[in-house]
């Protein structure tokens, strides 16, 4: 999901030129500060590996049909559980993108990274949902509905413009959508105040309607699978990240089952089934029953002491002489009586029945996810998979530091006059040097030069080879700022040209689709707390 506040930059850590040529940390930026609702920026990403978990995208680059420039030029940077929507759309296979725009104002070059991202998942074969966060917008940003129907009609003619196909798509605003409200409704039931608090820094002071806001939210990124379980992916900033790991937490919540790796008829957490695999593996050799209690002398013998292990010796010492033997559970977490039974004719082979788990011995894990799932859709749950996500880089505001919508001379709207946008770019700080003398011994900075952003993120397209010529040129001084600015400023007053006759187009399309965009909703902004 996207929200209309600044946009920075930076770039990852090989040599091939991306995004702002490769440095890790934008000048100016803060430490790792993840608000959705804020004007976060991210000084590091690097930070965000080692502190949120997410996974750098180079790792699953080669995984990806047809990778979109934004993904080979690095501007995509980093994913959460992106594999299984590669491999969907690797082989064919059922897959969904979504994103979301909260229209507080123009949508601009920085939103045009999303809508690419969106458009070129649709033409891989995805399902794909793009949504206006009208209630997020009246809530948190205090918007009236007037302005908010504006802006919105805005934002959906450059998706249309940009490539978005409707008929193969779906366009929708979240206070008509009644499927999502009555899955948020749902969702509500499994997240709690305190959660929100530790997550946003909600307070006395926040308003119900921000709150269901979010809850709302959840059921956007969630809602393409309420026809049936699909990997699905959100493209969106970092600092929407505290969004993803939320619906994430929550999809795990509605389902009806928990599938774990277990050795024994007792419950163990990851640390402690570490030491218990540990255990089997070097005893199963030597004899022809692991028992629990032979594990435990084992763990005393060999393994240091730490937590854990002290843990895993006593649950062990407890079962006495249980057989130790690696199986997969289903855990019951929300399962009705009938659908329980169901998984427990359903599971094949050797099995054990517990009150509230069953254990498969004859199972792989990847196995019993898909027969847990597929019980749960057959019993009347939804199954989710848990959504992916994959993040860009904020992008350099063209006076330096941020890119704001509330500093025009930062940003470049994609309903700028072309000359406007011409002007904007030839007025742009840039990474050269103090002289062109300079700049031909040195060479330019592209690292930390707005303009080859620019062409990097928009102009040079699908072009790798002129992204490419553009950043060697600068670095080796052969190519000096004016020059670069002009080239520059010709393509982006092209690029705006081209995008307005598309957006003209659109209009005929945008009134025959079905999404109301003159709300008869009344009320009082919200004040964003």
């Amino acid at each position: 999901m996207t929200r209309d506040t600044p946009e920075d930059a930076e770039d990852t850590q090989d040599d091939r030129p991306v995004a702002d040529g490769g440095s890790d940390t934008a000048a100016g930026a803060d430490d790792v500060a993840l608000d959705p609702w804020g004007s976060s920026t991210v000084s590091d990403y690097r930070k965000l590996f080692e502190e949120f978990g997410i996974e750098a995208f180079d790792e699953v680059l080669d995984e990806v049909p047809n990778p979109h420039y934004l993904m080979r030029r690095g501007v995509i940077f980093g994913h959460r559980d992106y594999r299984p929507v590669a491999r969907a759309l690797r082989e064919g296979e059922d897959a969904a993108v979504l994103s979301g725009f909260m229209p507080t104002g123009d949508p601009h070059i920085g939103h045009k990274l999303v809508f690419d991202e969106i458009i070129w998942h649709q033409e891989q074969g995805a399902d794909a949902y793009g949504l206006i966060a009208d209630l997020e917008a009246h809530s948190a940003r205090g918007l009236s509905w007037d302005e908010i129907d504006d802006h919105a009609r805005d934002y959906l003619l450059s998706l249309l413009a940009l490539g978005f196909d409707p008929e193969a798509g779906e366009l929708y605003r979240q206070s008509t959508n009644r499927e999502v409200q009555d899955l948020a409704f749902e969702l509500g039931s499994n997240a709690r105040f305190a959660e929100f608090e530790g997550i946003y820094g909600f307070d006395g002071e926040t308003s119900v309607s921000h709150m269901q806001s979010v809850v709302t939210q959840m059921a956007d990124i969630l809602s393409p699978q309420l026809d049936e379980p699909k990997p699905t992916v959100i493209p969106v900033g970092p600092d929407q990240d505290p969004h993803m790991r939320l619906a994430r937490d929550v999809a795990a919540r509605m389902r009806y089952f928990k599938v774990t790796e277990a050795y024994a008829s007792f419950e163990a957490d990851d640390a402690e089934r570490d030491h218990l695999a540990a255990a089997y593996a070097a005893l199963e050799d030597d004899v022809e029953t692991v028992r629990c209690a032979d594990a435990a002398d084992w763990l005393d013998a060999e393994m240091a002491p730490d937590a854990a292990r002290d843990a895993a010796m006593e649950k062990l010492r407890a079962a006495g002489a249980e057989p130790l033997r690696p199986r997969v559970r289903f855990l019951d977490r929300n399962a009705t009586d009938e659908a329980f039974d169901a998984l427990v004719e359903a599971v094949p082979g050797e099995k054990r029945r517990y009150d509230e788990h069953v254990d498969a011995f004859e199972m792989d894990h990847e196995a019993a996810e898909e027969l847990a799932r597929e019980v749960e859709v057959d019993n009347g749950g939804y199954g989710f998979l848990p959504p992916s996500s994959i993040y860009h880089r904020f992008m350099t505001g063209l006076t330096g530091g941020k890119m704001s919508s509330s500093v025009p001379a930062s940003h470049i709207s994609l309903l700028d006059d072309p000359e406007d946008g011409y002007d904007k770019v030839q007025s742009a700080t840039t990474g050269g040097r103090e002289t062109a003398d300079l700049q031909r011994e040195l060479g330019g900075e592209a690292d930390d030069c707005p303009v080859y952003e620019l062409y990097a993120y928009l102009l040079a397209g699908d072009d790798d080879e002129f992204a490419t010529e553009v950043y060697e040129e600068c670095v080796g001084g052969e190519r000096l700022c004016g020059g670069c600015k002009e080239q520059a400023a010709e393509l982006m007053r092209e690029f705006l040209e081209d995008h307005q006759e598309k957006r003209a187009e659109m209009e005929a399309v945008l009134e025959d689709l079905d999404i109301d965009l003159d709300s008869d909703r009344r009320g009082i902004p919200g004040d964003g707390h």
